[in-house]
C-alpha cells in the first residue's frame, strides 16, 4: 500500500476548521486520513473517486465540532453540502449525502449507482472499530496505516463524547448509528 501522507484537497477542505475542531484536530485529521487509506485499499480510485471519497471523508464526523454532539450527521451534511455546492458540484450532492449519511450504518448499504457508499462505510469501520472490523482487510494494512497516522486520542474522545450523550439520551445515546 502507497501511504499518502500529504492529501492536498485533504488539507484545503480541514484546515479552515482547525480552530473549531480545537485540540483534537490533528486527531481528527489522522482518522480522516486512516479512513481513507482503507478506502483507497477497498477500491481502485477513477475518475472523481478520490475527490469525492476525500471529501466526503472530511466532512462525515465534522459536524461533530463544535459542542461535543454525538448527533452530527446533519451538521455534518450541512457542512459537506455547502461545501459541494460552493465549487459548482451539485451533482456530487446525492453521492456525497449518501456516503456520509450512513456511514455508520452496522449492515451494508443498500443498492445505490454509488458504491462510494460502501467504501467509506467499510473505511470508517475499519478505523472506528480499530481494526476489529476489517471486512477482508489484511491486518499488515491496518497496521501499516495505523502507524503512518496515530490516533492521538481520537477514539478516546469518542468514548467521552458518548458517555456526555448516554447521560443526555439514555435511550438513544448514538443517534447516528443506523442498522
Amino acid at each position: 500500500m502507497q501511504i499518502q501522507k500529504n492529501i492536498t484537497l485533504l488539507e484545503e477542505i480541514l484546515s479552515p476548521s482547525a480552530e473549531i475542531i480545537g485540540d483534537q484536530y490533528e486527531a481528527y485529521k489522522n482518522h480522516v486520513y486512516r479512513v481513507l487509506h482503507f478506502c483507497f485499499a477497498f477500491h481502485d480510485c477513477r475518475g472523481d473517486d478520490e475527490a469525492k471519497l476525500v471529501t466526503a471523508a472530511c466532512f462525515h464526523d465534522l459536524g461533530m465540532w463544535p459542542g461535543d454532539v454525538i448527533d452530527y450527521l446533519a451538521p455534518s451534511l450541512d457542512l459537506a453540502q455547502a461545501y459541494v455546492r460552493e465549487r459548482g458540484l451539485e451533482s456530487w450532492i446525492p453521492e456525497i449525502t449518501m456516503m456520509i449519511d450512513l456511514h455508520h450504518r452496522f449492515r451494508s448499504a443498500p443498492p445505490s449507482p454509488w458504491p462510494l457508499v460502501e467504501v467509506l462505510r467499510k473505511g470508517d469501520w475499519v478505523d472506528a472499530s480499530m481494526g476489529i472490523r476489517r471486512f477482508g482487510l489484511p491486518r499488515s494494512v491496518i497496521k501499516e496505516v495505523q502507524g503512518a497516522f496515530p490516533n492521538l486520542g481520537f477514539h478516546g474522545n469518542l468514548v467521552r463524547i458518548t458517555f456526555k450523550e448516554f447521560w443526555n439520551r439514555p435511550l438513544n445515546p448514538l443517534p447516528m448509528m443506523k442498522w
